[in-house]
Formats: structure tokens, C-alpha cells, sequence
């Protein structure tokens, strides 16, 4: 009688094992496959957003493109669409499903090529986490330095010839400041020269020039501007916590330097 009542309580065992790491697969299942999804494109509005079935909107992770009005919008628009518009794609979650505007985030796949990089690589398109970096943060990297060496589009190097002498001196992200040097012997004109976050703050010197083996401040703040310290005024914050980068940019919106963190 003890026998068989430990064969029951192993058969048991048995059943109930199966049964929890069912259960267990199961549910990693479903999680793992509910980062996917198939759609049709039905609309492009910008480099960066599209609109799928349901008319549910998607803005594309890790990137961000000119807005309408900003050099290389067209460009970018129409690169995105002759990839992916009136097209079956696959979108891929990441750990944020929705923006703050309920638009759904995705990384875009067609073709097995992830189009968010693909924007990057060919230049219509910056590097772009601002919820912190995820899997794919090395990729895009990757992507943006491949794009610097083909020199094109958001990617192309200044010409101007301050753009060899200016020097990214600090980049003071904790305190919201950074340091620019002049290192010739020659002032500078930076006039509508700009500095960009990953996303759409944006910073323009104005008419502004840089003496030689001179410095100039840049803080986040609303005081009133002196002879070498200008105020980003209006934002609470440019840098985050989670990482961003810097965009210098001559005033033909070439790029001068750039840096992350």
C-alpha cells in the first residue's frame, strides 16, 4: 500500500510539473510573440511617423528626422515611404508600447531589415532614446558612424572653415552647460549657428561671434545673456538622464561636432 502511494504521489509530481512549466512557456509565449505584430502601411506623414490599419499611428524608435520645414524632411519622407508605404510590415515593440501622444512606438522590419536603422545609415536620420538605451542602441551607433563616413545628408561635415577651430571644451550634462573654445587666431562668426538635442530642442546662437582663443558658455536657463554666456532659454532641461547627444551645426545646417553620453 506504501508503494503504490508513492507511485501516486510521483505521478503526481510528474502531472504537476508538466503542468506549471507548461503554463510557464505558455505565458513567455504569448509575451514574447505580443512584441510583434504584422500591419499595413496606409500612410507616411513624416521620416519618423506612419499610419497603419485603424488608422493607429506609430512613431518609429531610436530615430528622429527633420520636422516639415526643416532641411532633408522631403527627403527623409520619401525614403520611408518608398519602403514601406502600401506594404505589409512587421512592427517590434519595445519596452514602451505608447507615447505620451498614445502613438504606438515600434521598431519598423520589412524585408528582415530594420528600416529605423536604415534611415540612420543613410543619413535622414539622428540616433534617438530618450526613454534610455535598449538592444539596439549599438546598431544605430554603428549606423550614424557609417553615415559620417559617406559624408551625407544630416551626416555631411561643415565647410565652414570655423568648423575646424571650434572645440567642444565640457559637456556639462548633469548641470545643463556646455563650453565651446575658438582654438585659432581668427574670431569666429557662429551667427544662426545651432546645437540640438536627439529630439527637437534646438538652440541658435543668433548673431554671435567667437573671438579667437575665446570661450563661450551655453546654459539651460531663462537669465539674461553676457558677453561669453548664453541662455538656452524656455526648456526646463535638453539633457537627460538616460543619455543623449550634442549636434553642433554651421548656419547651412552642416555638422560641425557631435557627442554622446
Amino acid at each position: 500500500m506504501k508503494k503504490r502511494n508513492e507511485i501516486f504521489l510521483l505521478v503526481f509530481l510528474i502531472i504537476l510539473f508538466f503542468t506549471i512549466n507548461y503554463k510557464f512557456i505558455d505565458d513567455a509565449l504569448v509575451g514574447f510573440l505580443g512584441n510583434y505584430e504584422d500591419v499595413y502601411v496606409e500612410r507616411v506623414i513624416d521620416g519618423d511617423t506612419i499610419v497603419v490599419e485603424n488608422n493607429t499611428h506609430v512613431r518609429l524608435l531610436g530615430i528622429n528626422t527633420p520636422e516639415k520645414g526643416e532641411k532633408y524632411y522631403e527627403e527623409a519622407k520619401n525614403f520611408l515611404e518608398m519602403i514601406v508605404l502600401n506594404k505589409t510590415v512587421e512592427l517590434e515593440y519595445g519596452k514602451e508600447k505608447y507615447d505620451r501622444y498614445r502613438r504606438e512606438l515600434a521598431y519598423v522590419i520589412y524585408k528582415n531589415a530594420n528600416v529605423n536603422l536604415e534611415l540612420v545609415d543613410e543619413g535622414y536620420a539622428n540616433f534617438y532614446f530618450p526613454s534610455g538605451k535598449d538592444k539596439y542602441y549599438d546598431n544605430f551607433l554603428k549606423n550614424w558612424e557609417h553615415c559620417l563616413s559617406n559624408n551625407k545628408y544630416l551626416c555631411e561635415k561643415s565647410g565652414d572653415k570655423c568648423a575646424e577651430c571650434i572645440e567642444l571644451e565640457e559637456f556639462n550634462y548633469k548641470n545643463q552647460e556646455i563650453i565651446f573654445y575658438n582654438k585659432c587666431s581668427f574670431d569666429c562668426d557662429l551667427t544662426e549657428w545651432t546645437i540640438k538635442d536627439e529630439g527637437r530642442k534646438k538652440f541658435s546662437f543668433g548673431n554671435f561671434i567667437l573671438e579667437k582663443n575665446n570661450k563661450v558658455r551655453v546654459i539651460v536657463g531663462n537669465e539674461t545673456n553676457t558677453e561669453n554666456v548664453l541662455y538656452w532659454k524656455g526648456e526646463e532641461y535638453v539633457w537627460t538622464k538616460t543619455g543623449d547627444s550634442l549636434f553642433l551645426r554651421d548656419a547651412d545646417g552642416k555638422l560641425v561636432l557631435w557627442e554622446s553620453y
